[in-house]
């Protein structure tokens, strides 16, 4: 009888529940004047490549070659690249190439090599040209270079052995492929063609001016076993000068032609008032290192190099302090050490240039060059290669805004 009576109370109260209980009101049916209109594709367009953009690649597994204003420490956009490829900047800043290698089937099938041609305002492929193979390892400055002019570039192969393929960019086609044997590590000889670093510690220039390429050897200048050169050298298209260094520390100039002067090496320990390097075991000293471990800042003739604490044969460990050696005067003005260990390093080409400086976690630090002084830090831009483009005074203009693109009907 109790749980009736419960029960008897407990229903009044549920129905009375249920009678508060709102309905929610129905969405208003939009006005019948109301015209909807259809979304409109649209392509966003940046400006043409900027003095203080740097381009850096994801690194290691990573595609793309993202592109940061370091001005702003902004992300601007992000060139289609994959992780084997390597990307060079069309000196008038129309385009951007890339010399990149796929599957068919993704690591497998038919193997296509070709250079991607993308337009540098909107980043949109506009040609793909084909060559017969290019070596794949990606993230190399000296794997894949432009001419001066802008109307040659030459991708480094090793496909089945050592060679040079060479494209005309102007009509866009494959030209020829120059056997290269035992060089490697492409330099611009404007003029002439091209050159490459050999390992009889030669430097051969290849004449491309002719129907036949004409192939000259200098004189053996360092010893590529003893104390090689690294790979990662500068070019100043202005004096058609070569900078290179050794793995000891020695500093080498070529002054590029039809037959390449290279002058007496100097310490850039010496430089710098430390006892000279020594390519021998167990002798601690200031040593470079690094993947991308010197930049070039052309107008000043002031080269930055990644320096590290360690023994010979310790090239790949990552710069400690950045080293400012002005090349006219053969003296290290400044030096400079890092919060991080850094692999890459690069320096834009204005007359403010900045310093672009990696770590292994994918942090960019960006330093104005004449200081050091830190501006900004940008993070996840990737620990790989970095690019600046000799393009001359920053423009003023403001980010172009997207504009309407026809579409395709397929929401594309």
């Amino acid at each position: 009888m109790r749980v009736a009576a419960l029960a008897s109370v407990a229903l009044p109260l549920t129905a009375a529940m249920a009678q508060t209980t709102e309905t929610p009101p129905m969405p208003a049916a939009p006005p019948s004047n109301v015209e909807l209109k259809a979304e409109e594709a649209s392509v966003a367009t940046i400006l043409p490549p900027q003095p203080q953009w740097a381009y850096i690649r994801g690194g290691f597994g990573m595609g793309g070659v993202r592109i940061f204003d370091g001005a702003t420490g902004k992300m601007r956009g992000e060139v289609d690249t994959s992780n084997r490829a390597d990307m060079a900047i069309d000196p008038a800043g129309k385009y951007y190439y890339v010399a990149d290698t796929i599957w068919t089937k993704a690591d497998r099938g038919t193997r296509q090599d070709f250079i991607a041609v993308y337009d540098s305002t909107t980043l949109k492929l506009q040609t793909e040209i084909p060559i017969p193979g290019r070596i794949i390892i990606g993230g190399e400055k000296q794997n894949f270079i432009v001419n001066d002019d802008g109307k040659t570039a030459y991708a480094y192969n090793y496909n089945p052995a050592s060679s040079v393929n060479m494209i005309d960019l102007e009509k866009r086609k494959f030209v020829q492929a120059i056997e290269l044997p035992g060089c490697a590590s492409l330099i611009p000889n404007p003029g002439i063609g091209f050159s490459a670093l050999c390992s009889d510690g030669s430097m051969v220039t290849v004449d491309t001016m002719t129907g036949k390429p004409k192939i000259t050897h200098t004189a053996s200048f360092f010893s590529a076993t003893g104390d090689p050169i690294f790979s990662n050298f500068t070019y100043d298209k202005t004096k058609k000068q070569v900078t290179f260094i050794s793995y000891s520390g020695l500093v080498y100039q070529a002054m590029m032609g039809a037959a390449p002067a290279v002058g007496a090496p100097f310490s850039i320990q010496a430089a710098a008032g430390v006892r000279p390097g020594e390519a021998k075991p167990l002798d601690v000293n200031w040593l470079p290192g690094g993947r991308q471990l010197m930049a070039l800042h052309r107008p000043s003739g002031h080269l930055y190099v990644l320096m590290h604490k360690g023994e010979y044969w310790s090239q790949n460990e990552a710069g400690e302090e950045i080293w400012d050696l002005d090349l006219a005067t053969r003296k290290v003005v400044k030096r400079r050490p890092l919060k991080q260990p850094s692999s890459t390093i690069e320096v834009t080409q204005d007359a403010t240039p900045l310093l672009f400086v990696s770590d292994k976690e994918g942090t960019t630090y960006v330093l104005d060059a004449r200081t050091m002084e830190e501006k900004r830090k940008i993070e996840k831009t990737g620990p790989g290669l970095i690019i600046t483009a000799d393009v001359g005074t920053p423009a003023t203009a403001p980010m172009a805004m997207p504009t309407p693109a026809k579409s395709n009907g397929m929401g594309n």
